[in-house]
């Protein structure tokens, strides 16, 4: 097998259990390079560090599998690893719907799987997880018996690592609109056209968290995309609710996901420029008990990070000014470049440029099938935050 030795200067990282080796990191490599095969990473003493798959073309050379020696990267692997993420979501109680792998948080880097009741859309974003796609839809198999697999690989990143974007059934064709339940609601899952793998299950959780803050309540939610949040505000007893989105076909699901749950008098939505739409607000003084901010990611590249936090910053200044005295504001970030410390600080600049005091209720991450690794910053990405405007 070929081996990799990393340099002495730039190995702690590694050592301390991350899963990446960058290409600056390497110090010497014996033997053939086939992108997407397995290699086995030593230190540069020659000590086992661990076995993973290497691609040449992406910045990322070699993503580990595995620290034990003995361990082989064959399709029972996956198996077993699949097997360990159910046991996992099972013991926390997300059985209907859940993130089943969640890359490196999961030990299986560059490889998400979500699963919607009987139904798992899948996406490998590096070569040497999609070499092994079929041992992966096998071991769906022999788990689950599912109803149907789809793949959405139309994501970029796939582009990097040499591979082109597609998507597709992997299973017996079957109807990709689902019906999912979620904390007592009915949401329609379009797995071929809808964001990522279709719908957001990182926030599945803290939808449950407005629950007492929007009763009796006039609601805004800006970014609202299939309306996911403003149907739980709905649903929990909001005297009123407005979604906006820009997309047309994110207004038109989140009107059918209201209807769904007898919802469509209460939840209204308008396909529009969510900042536009705030500014506007703003200078007609409309007053909301309740403004809940999901915007997109901001940005995916560090040179943008301080324009992210521009964004973030003008729409939670928004939304303050937009609350009557004592409302609250919903507001998070899936910006995996925009660290929580930095998340925070930005609300406390906006709230300081609104002249407003803010009172926490809740600072909260994504939903618990979505794990954190602390070694791994990037599995902590999602930032949720509720305060009261005094």
């Amino acid at each position: 097998m070929t081996k990799v030795f990393l340099k002495k200067q730039i190995q702690n990282r590694v050592l301390l259990g991350h899963p990446w080796i960058f290409g600056n990191e390497v110090g010497e490599i014996k033997g053939d390079v086939v992108p997407g095969d397995i290699v086995d990473v030593h230190t540069h003493q020659g000590s086992f560090l661990g076995r993973g798959y290497i691609n040449p073309q992406s910045q990322i050379l070699v993503r580990l599998l595995t620290r034990d020696k003995s361990e082989e990267i064959n399709p029972e692997f996956f198996y077993r690893r699949l097997l360990k993420c159910w046991e996992y979501r099972q013991k926390l109680g997300y059985v209907e719907n859940c993130r089943l792998v969640f890359g490196e948080a999961d030990d299986l880097p560059a490889l998400v799987i979500d699963k919607f009741n009987d139904y798992f859309v899948l996406q490998t974003l590096a070569l040497g997880m999609e070499k092994w796609k079929p041992a992966i839809v096998d071991a769906l198999n022999r788990i689950f018996s599912p109803k149907g697999i789809y793949e959405r690989n139309d994501v970029p990143v796939r582009e990097l690592e040499g591979m082109e974007q597609q998507k597709g059934f992997l299973s017996t064709p079957f109807d990709t609109n689902v019906i999912i339940n979620e904390n007592g609601l009915k949401f329609h899952v379009d797995i071929v056209n809808g964001q990522k793998t279709g719908y957001f299950l990182d926030q599945q959780d803290n939808r449950r968290e407005i629950r007492q803050i929007v009763k009796d309540a006039n609601v805004l939610e800006a970014f609202c995309y299939t309306g996911t949040f403003s149907c739980h505000a709905g649903y929990y007893g909001a005297k009123s609710v407005l979604g906006l989105d820009i997309s047309e076909h994110a207004v038109e699901t989140a009107r059918r996901n209201a209807a769904l749950n007898n919802l469509q008098d209460i939840c209204k939505f308008q396909a529009v420029n969510a900042f536009d739409q705030l500014k506007q607000y703003t200078r007609e003084e409309r007053k909301f008990d309740v403004v809940i901010l999901d915007p997109p990611a901001f940005t995916k590249s560090r040179e943008n990070i301080r324009k992210a936090v521009t964004g973030y910053k003008e729409i939670n200044l928004r939304g303050m000014k937009l609350l009557n005295q004592g409302g609250f504001l919903v507001t998070a970030s899936c910006t995996n470049l925009v660290s929580p410390e930095l998340f925070l600080e930005t609300i406390d600049a906006a709230a300081k440029d609104a002249k407003k005091r803010l009172r926490q209720v809740t600072f909260q991450t994504q939903a618990k099938d979505h794990p954190i690794l602390r070694n791994i910053e990037n599995t902590t990405y999602l930032k949720f935050l509720i305060v009261e405007i005094a």
